[in-house]
């Protein structure tokens, strides 16, 4: 019994050290900072498009919300914040991205179903969230009604509800891990108004 648990003991320190997601457990890294540099990553987008950060180094800011469960209440409040406010957004060069654990499925899904006019992200390992450091969690599914048919959107694991905010030069400027889903979206635009002044 006691051979049992040191052997359990190992495996979990072998995956805390080496990053891999361990279902149920939250990350214990405090995430990325201002000042950072923002890391740079790839994943694939609500049309199964490779999307990259790099693309986007010295041309825009970066928007990068992490949220729950596509289709679910709180994120598709804040996902139709983002829409109704795009074009603010984009009057400051600011790229808006959403990142889950969907998979591309269920972000076209979601896309389609509310108009989204950004991009989505698929993280469905959770590597991108790890970079981060963003929490997360046990995954699920849920039923939703999609033109007329029950369907089951399943994901591997669910990430806690953070956004952060990169400037031109790859840095992290802005960081909140305290969202609330409605009001997300006008409060980075007040942010990024201020900077703007100064």
């Amino acid at each position: 019994m006691r051979l049992k648990l040191k052997i359990q003991l190992i495996i979990l320190t072998i995956f805390l050290i080496s990053g891999i997601m361990v279902p149920g457990l939250k990350a214990t890294n405090p995430g990325l900072k201002v000042g950072d540099m923002a890391p740079v990553f790839n994943a694939n987008d609500q049309d199964g498009e490779l999307w990259s950060i790099a693309d986007f180094k010295d041309k825009n800011f970066i928007l990068i919300y992490f949220y729950p469960a596509a289709l679910t209440s709180g994120c598709t409040k804040q996902a139709c914040s983002y829409r109704d406010n795009k074009s603010k957004l984009n009057e400051i060069d600011v790229e808006i991205v959403g990142i889950s654990a969907d998979p591309v499925k269920n972000l076209k899904i979601f896309g389609n179903m509310y108009n989204l006019n950004f991009t989505l992200l698929s993280d469905i390992n959770g590597e991108i969230a790890r970079m981060f450091g963003v929490p997360s969690d046990e995954g699920g599914s849920i039923t939703r009604e999609v033109d007329g048919v029950e369907i089951d959107l399943n994901r591997s694991h669910t990430v806690s509800r953070w956004t952060y905010i990169i400037d031109k030069s790859g840095k992290i400027v802005y960081k909140d891990t305290k969202v609330s889903a409605k009001e997300d979206s006008d409060k980075v635009i007040d942010f990024l108004i201020k900077q703007f002044e100064k």
